[in-house]
């Protein structure tokens, strides 16, 4: 590796420094000379460097020199390796030092420091965590501008100590304007916010949205020397929308400092004209979006109770446009294919708006997209919007669906409509899959029927970033819906242009831009063998109780790792494969006059005893952890499959041969 020649120099000055400060001179001259004295003969006084260094390494001269220097490794190389098992006691020797970040000074940089909290009541009781306990914990996470940050967790308390620092890079997403410096002007016209989402994690690993936050940064430019200090008052999301959880003390710093600040008065002036835009096309949205109502109830006095969704509420109580919430996007790298994207969605956990009180109502909240992933679970129309989003970016054309489930239960899902147009339902929670094939109620009784496997019974409107259709046909149903969308008289649409108005990306408008996916920070093989470790110290412990021995048989387990794969791949791919190796496999360990019992059981979480307990309820799986009989067997794989985001498909199968005594 070749250095530049004032890298070369530096180094050089820099080993000078350390060699004369442990006096590393002064030890090789008395070496030398003791050498001399001691080695040679008097006659030929002639020393090669080869002795002098064999000489230095007998008195541990060189050893103590290695000791004193201080290696530092290369952050992203560190990463590139796999993770080793974490110890279960450490010490650190050393005091953590600050990883430094490399500046390119032919750019902008925001550095936004967060530097504490306070007033996190819900916290005040909450006694100080002992070293090493486990405490739940707050970590924030930011977007900004096709950025993605996460703070490090700290102890839930009354006042977090949060000293984080963010380093987001202005126009990192436009090579034209990245590779020339912008000025306090031309960045005032950057309208995003920097979106933050404040997440609890408790002892169980479970996650709780707290708060979301649109932090307007831009009150920097008019700040003295470019710093700027902000105390961000958090608050609440759902029903606790209006009540204030906590306050963020935020330092904003402009890097390069700005040659010339902006006034006050003209950031204010910007940012009032903005919101003036911005509430003149909603308004003009508003107007109109009541105006198609009134037209759609004239079609027919039944559309009253038909699903017809225009607005949502979002996770601060806001209501905007649904077909804001969509947008195409392309997930790079991190998904192959549309199936694979679907696969991905269903394995994000499901979990309902929490609703305060009985009643049994449902509570409305869709999530913008990055309190969805940072929370990593969320409601059926969470998981719908993402994935309609990502096959919007594979290029299909894709729609949002609502409508209701059997009994009535209001549901969403995903409609794409291919070029021959075929028709194809996607279920965000399972990714299954559902050709729809329409029953035409005008035909004789004799004429055969299909049969509809789909959940879904009615159906009151479709739409996507571009477009909102409501169903206007003469029966809801979802069996005899016919989807010719350009057919007015079967679908009315909305105006194309109302709905760019409020929806488009990049316009000046209170949507939040859609941040990219991240890949997955989760070792499979890791986490696959500590969970397998777990799972058979809680079997082993289990059997104990019930008065019976375990013995493990590590080749069964193996062998049982291609049925897990080809779990998996079907779910993904609905292509089933391998199966016949699997199953030969098996008789071959399997001797004769001996039975095997094999049960697999999907999770999308990683904790073990909760997957125990859940295993231990289905009698299957019990009669074979409880097995007894003459030579048991017992043999546990798991295999944990990752995607975007740290989602995760945990698969783990329990097994056992025995000698069939009757």
């Amino acid at each position: 590796m070749s250095l530049p020649p004032e890298k070369a120099s530096e180094l050089k000055q820099i080993i000078h420094q350390q060699l004369v400060k442990m006096d590393v001179h002064g030890r090789i001259r008395e070496v030398l000379a003791e050498t001399i004295r001691e080695e040679l003969a008097p006659e030929h006084q002639q020393l090669s460097t080869e002795d002098l260094i064999k000489a230095l390494r007998q008195r541990g001269i060189i050893d103590d020199v290695m000791k004193e220097l201080k290696f530092v490794t290369d952050v992203n190389e560190k990463e590139r390796t796999s993770a080793p098992k974490p110890s279960t006691h450490f010490v650190d020797r050393e005091p953590p030092v600050l990883q430094k970040t490399n500046i390119d000074p032919t750019r902008r940089y925001l550095y936004l420091q967060v530097l504490g909290g306070k007033a996190f009541l819900e916290h005040l009781q909450e006694p100080e965590p002992l070293p090493g306990q486990i405490c739940s914990t707050f970590t924030l996470c930011l977007h900004f501008r096709n950025q993605r940050f996460r703070s490090k967790p700290v102890p839930c308390a009354c006042e977090p100590d949060f000293h984080d620092g963010f380093l987001l890079e202005v126009h990192k997403d436009s090579l034209g304007d990245g590779s020339k410096m912008v000025d306090a002007t031309t960045m005032l016209s950057i309208c995003d916010p920097v979106h933050m989402v404040l997440i609890k994690t408790d002892t169980f690993g479970e996650t709780t949205l707290v708060a979301s936050y649109f932090l307007e940064w831009r009150s920097v430019l008019a700040a003295e020397n470019g710093i700027t200090n902000v105390a961000v008052e958090l608050l609440g999301v759902g029903t606790e929308s209006k009540v204030s959880v906590g306050i963020l003390n935020i330092r904003l710093e402009m890097y390069p400092q700005l040659s010339k600040t902006l006034s006050p008065e003209i950031t204010n002036t910007q940012f009032a004209l903005e919101r003036q835009k911005t509430a003149e096309k909603e308004r003009l949205f508003l107007v109109y979006a009541k105006q198609w109502w009134r037209e759609y109830l004239q079609i027919r006095p039944t559309h009253n109770v038909r699903l017809v969704k225009i607005f949502a509420q979002d996770e601060n109580g806001v209501n905007r446009p649904v077909c804001s919430y969509i947008r195409p996007l392309r997930a790079g790298r991190l998904l192959d294919t549309p199936r694979q994207a679907a696969r991905f969605v269903s394995v994000l956990g499901y979990e309902r708006a929490p609703v305060i009180g009985g009643g049994g109502g449902k509570q409305e909240q869709w999530c913008t997209l990055l309190a969805f992933l940072c929370r990593n679970k969320g409601d059926c129309e969470d998981h719908a919007n993402l994935l309609c989003s990502l096959l919007l970016g594979f290029g299909l054309e894709a729609f949002v669906c609502v409508g209701t489930k059997a009994k009535g239960v209001p549901h969403t899902w995903v409609m794409t409509c291919g070029t021959d147009g075929t028709i194809t339902f996607w279920e965000s929670l399972t990714g299954h899959r559902y050709i729809h094939r329409p029953i035409n109620p005008d035909d004789p009784p004799l004429v055969e029927q299909p049969k509809p496997l789909y959940p879904y019974r009615t159906i009151g409107c479709i739409f996507n970033h571009e477009k909102f259709l409501g169903n206007c046909q003469p029966s809801d149903a979802v069996e005899v819906c016919v989807f010719h969308l350009h057919d007015e008289s079967k679908w009315k649409p909305m105006s194309g242009e109302a709905i760019k108005s409020v929806c488009s990306p990049g316009t000046t408008s209170s949507v939040p831009p859609f941040p990219p996916l991240c890949a997955s920070t989760i070792d499979a093989a890791v986490t696959s063998n500590e969970l397998e470790l777990q799972l058979r110290i809680l079997v082993s412990e289990h059997r104990k109780d019930l008065g019976l021995s375990t013995v493990w048989d590590d080749h069964l387990s193996y062998l049982l790792s291609p049925a897990l794969a080809a779990y998996e791949l079907e779910r993904t791919t609905s292509i089933s494969a391998g199966n016949e190796e699997f199953q030969d496999a098996v008789r071959r360990a399997v001797p004769d006059g001996h039975t095997f019992k094999g049960f697999p059981i999907h999770f999308v979480y990683r904790n073990a005893r909760r997957a125990f307990a859940t295993c231990l309820r289905s009698p299957f799986c019990e009669e074979i952890i409880c097995c007894r009989g003459d030579q048991v067997r017992l043999a546990v794989r798991v295999r944990v499959f990752t995607y975007p985001e740290s989602a995760c498909a945990v698969w783990i199968m329990f097994a056992c041969k025995y000698r069939s005594v009757l």
